[in-house]
Order: structure tokens, then sequence, then C-alpha cells
């Protein structure tokens, strides 16, 4: 499993942002019964409620606090769960890691009435500035990816809701750090990225290279002062909802 060899140390920087948790809970509406699906160290599984996770990576697992939702090991594409079993599925940050996204959607369909998926536009990150000016190999495997409209589109979304990224996100996802470059200097960080973890490592030590003379002589600053204004910046994450 892709998590068994890229997740070590996936919790230090991947923690809840209720930012992004109050939409997710929110789009869940009125459902008791939820299955995350890919759920990972179960970030934004809502504890008002009861929930399932489904997981195929054993460090993943590994990395479940305490008193987090019941897990099995199973892959989206196969899930160990009768059809209708549960009010709602949410897959969060997922769907892009599993090989054959579309059978994984339409597990998601069967499963549950309610489908709440959270991916994001590959063009936007394959533009972003870390890609663009400093690890430009991340572009291909990002370009390689399902991006949100297509998830959407296989999902039959009925609402399509962007998450933006605060500036002080707490969340470690690839571009969290849009406004915090110095944080791309840190291997625990780059190693709880799954794009960074994933790019060849020579690439990623020469652009780290690269970016820590660039903040050094000030160069990041002055290209990106634009930045430094924005509150928020939209990375291109959206919630996908789909309702039988």
């Amino acid at each position: 499993m892709l998590y068994d060899r890229i997740g070590v140390g996936y919790a230090h920087g991947r923690r809840t942002d209720p930012r992004w948790l109050a939409p997710i809970v929110a789009a869940l509406g009125d459902a008791r019964t939820v299955l995350d699906v890919g759920a990972g160290t179960g970030s934004y599984e809502p504890r008002d409620r009861t929930v399932f996770a489904v997981e195929p990576s054993a460090e993943m697992v590994r990395q479940r606090p305490p008193g987090a939702a019941p897990v099995v090991r199973a892959v989206a594409e196969a899930l160990p769960v009768r059809s209708d079993a549960v009010d709602a599925v949410l897959a969060l940050l997922t769907v892009h890691h599993w090989p054959d996204w579309r059978r994984g959607l339409a597990e998601l369909r069967r499963v549950a009435p309610l489908r709440v998926v959270l991916a994001y536009d590959t063009r936007l990150h394959a533009d972003f500035w870390l890609v663009r000016e400093y690890v430009p190999e991340i572009a291909r495997l990002e370009l390689a990816r399902p991006s949100a409209e297509q998830i959407a589109e296989e999902l039959r979304a009925d609402e399509v809701v962007p998450l933006p990224v605060p500036w002080d996100f707490a969340d470690g996802v690839f571009p969290a750090h849009w406004r915090r470059p110095r944080a791309y200097l840190d291997e625990r960080v780059r190693r709880s990225c799954s794009a960074l973890a994933q790019a060849p490592s020579a690439a990623v030590e020469r652009g780290m290279a690269r970016l820590r003379a660039d903040l050094k002589s000030g160069r990041w600053e002055r290209e990106h002062a634009e930045l430094l204004t924005l509150p928020e910046w939209d990375a291109g994450f959206r919630l996908l909802v789909s309702h039988s």
C-alpha cells in the first residue's frame, strides 16, 4: 500500500482544522451513520454520530488516535459493506489515490444515499508556486490524477463547495503553507504531503535548496508579495455532495 511507504509520520502534519470540519459535517446533514472510506488517521470524522472507517494502509491505521472510529482494512473499489448500509459515506482527499477511481465511486453510490467527497483541481495544484518554480516534476504526477471536475461528473454531484485554504491552516495538505514557504524546508512537513513524498527525492532536494536560497535573498517575498496580504487562497479544493 502506498501509505505504508510514505505515511510514516503522517499524523505529525495532518491535523483537523475546524474551518474545514464545519462544512464537511454540514454536508452530512442529518445522517446518523457514516462510512469513512480511505479514512487515514480520521482527521475529519464527525464525533456526533456513528462512524465506521475503511483504510487499506496498516501504517495509517496504526496512527489513528485512541477513541477513533472502528476501522477495517479494505480498498474503496471493493467495500466490505452491504448496499445502502449507512446513511452517508465520506471520502476525503483519497479518490486521487485509488487505482480504479471510477469503480471506487460506484462503490460509494452503492453503500450510501449521500456521498460527501473532498477532491481538488489538479490543474491548480500543478500550477502551485512550489511546483511551478521549485519541483516541476510534481506537475506530471498531479495532472495524471483525477481532478475534482471529473470526480464531480462521475459522482453526479448536486453541490460543489469550494474550500479555500486559510493562511494559518492547521492541516498540512500539500498547498497548506502557500503563505509560509519556510515550512516546506522541514522534512516532516514534506513527508505528510503525498505529492512531495512521491516526487523524485533528487528533484525535491534540488527544489528545496533553491527555495532556501530564495528565502535567504528575499527573492521569494518579492516575487510573491501579493500572497502575503491574503487571509486565504483557493488551491482548488472542492467538497462534492451527491444525493441519490
